[in-house]
């Protein structure tokens, strides 16, 4: 019996793991502490590497090399820097951060290393994913063709968003982006929810994991959390973290909904960091590298050959400028923009979407040829009431004067219920659709309540296994 069991055994993992173990560490010491940068002599490292802090209490605390000069290593730790002093072990891992990932991750709680904060044990990793890496390969994405519900009737309707589609949430503050974040979460229909709080208050762990999500969104959703008092590298690694994490599922083949609220504080912490480590200030104070991040950071998400990640992504506008630099990099790099209005917010119209200057690129894409009439006729009802909204509310109009301005007025009211919606409030694509043919008056056949309905269009590309015509058979 032991020779039988003996000879099944397989040593194969076990040799490879004695093979790869690294059996020289690199050391480096302290030299000093200045704000948010520790420097330290040594040891040999990569930007980017993990590094262990051994102080004198017993105690170790996590870094990262953030910056090289010369024999000189800055690194920022993922915690507080109390209790360092000069001379303090420097250990170099040899790796730079990587992500435990599996199907085990779903209902967990992390924080921007991926460990687990929820007190369900430790987590038991299919594999790791390296927290930065590049972009799928644009040449072997799969084309988004494919209508997502976000469960919202303003975004399916009129904002319409593709699988795979990146939307920014643009807003000041308290108008309502973190509550519009969670009835998405709570509402569509992708497989998989990955969630990122980056530098939001410590309050809306829990709130967000009860309140928002609920015991039946927190089943098929993972959270990743780095809170406004935690250091400034926990808060921007927390969005690279988030990322992997959805990368990981994607690759699954599963259609993933990634929510990271919000971009602004990634930034940020990117330019305490850039500043602390010496990096010139540029456009309003935000030095070079936060500009060179951002795009990096959300071209990773979408499509690739095997499944896709939609992404919504929070943007803080300051002073509620649209065209801060922040706002106006991100915007750039998304496939669409949905701008909360604070004006809106503050008439009680929920959720506070200004769907006029909002933009979904990839609508046209993923509706059919009746949905998109249905929704030009509404937009149109929209725009002609607002440009004459001065008029109308201090009486100048008359009645009767055109009849496209009387249409418009009249379909007002009607245009605002449809709009509004209740924080859980649940509406499904087809009760979206049905309420937008009410109000436009237009019907919208059944095969457009699919999730291709473009197909319908005639507008699907020819299948690659039919046979091409040779146009000089034509003559």
């Amino acid at each position: 019996m032991r020779s039988s069991y003996t000879k099944e055994f397989n040593f194969t993992k076990y040799l490879s793991s004695v093979i790869d173990a690294e059996t020289i560490l690199y050391i480096g010491r302290v030299t000093a502490v200045k704000g948010l940068d520790i420097e330290s002599e040594g040891p040999r490292a990569v930007m980017g590497e993990m590094c262990t802090i051994k102080l004198n209490d017993g105690s170790k605390l996590l870094a990262e090399v953030v910056g090289l000069e010369e024999k000189k290593v800055k690194l920022a730790a993922f915690g507080s820097t109390k209790g360092i002093e000069v001379g303090c072990e420097v250990v170099a891992s040899g790796n730079v951060l990587q992500v435990p990932v599996g199907m085990s991750l779903l209902g967990r709680t992390l924080d921007a290393t991926g460990k687990p904060i929820d007190d369900l044990g430790e987590l038991v990793p299919e594999t790791f994913y390296p927290a930065e890496a590049d972009p799928p390969n644009p040449m072997t994405k799969k084309p988004i063709d494919r209508r997502i519900t976000t469960g919202v009737r303003a975004i399916d309707s009129l904002l319409t968003v593709g699988k795979g589609q990146r939307m920014g949430i643009f807003a000041g503050s308290g108008i309502g982006k973190s509550t519009l974040i969670s009835m998405i979460a709570r509402n569509t229909n992708a497989d998989v929810n990955v969630i990122g709080l980056i530098g939001e208050r410590g309050r809306e762990v829990l709130d967000f994991i009860k309140r928002d999500l609920g015991e039946e969104g927190l089943k098929k959703s993972v959270l990743v959390f780095a809170t406004g008092d935690t250091p400034s590298i926990c808060r921007l690694r927390a969005a690279y973290v988030t990322t992997a994490i959805a990368e990981y599922f994607r690759d699954q083949g599963k259609d993933v909904m990634l929510m990271m609220d919000s971009v602004t504080r990634f930034a940020q912490a990117q330019r305490e960091i850039g500043l602390a480590k010496g990096e010139p200030g540029a456009q309003r104070g935000y030095p070079p590298s936060v500009f060179d991040m951002i795009p990096k950071l959300l071209e990773r998400t979408g499509t690739n050959d095997k499944g896709s990640i939609t992404a919504f992504y929070t943007v803080l506008v300051d002073g509620d400028d649209m065209n801060e630099p922040i706002a106006d990099k991100v915007r750039g790099t998304l496939d669409g923009h949905i701008i909360l209005d604070r004006k809106l917010a503050a008439a009680h119209h929920y959720p506070a979407i200004d769907v006029l200057p909002s933009i979904s690129r990839c609508a046209n894409r993923v509706m059919g040829r009746e949905t998109k009439k249905a929704c030009a006729k509404v937009r149109s009802w929209m725009d002609t009431y607002k440009t004459r909204e001065t008029m109308i509310s201090t009486g100048i109009y008359q009645k009767g004067s055109s009849a496209e301005i009387d249409e418009a007025i009249e379909m007002h009211n009607a245009i605002e219920e449809f709009l509004c919606q209740e924080e859980y409030d649940t509406c499904p694509m087809n009760e979206t659709l049905d309420k937008l043919s009410a109000l436009s008056g237009i019907e919208i056949p059944s095969e457009e309540y699919t999730d291709n309905p473009a197909e319908t269009n005639g507008a699907s590309v020819q299948k690659t296994d039919e046979p091409k015509q040779d146009d000089s058979s034509r003559n």
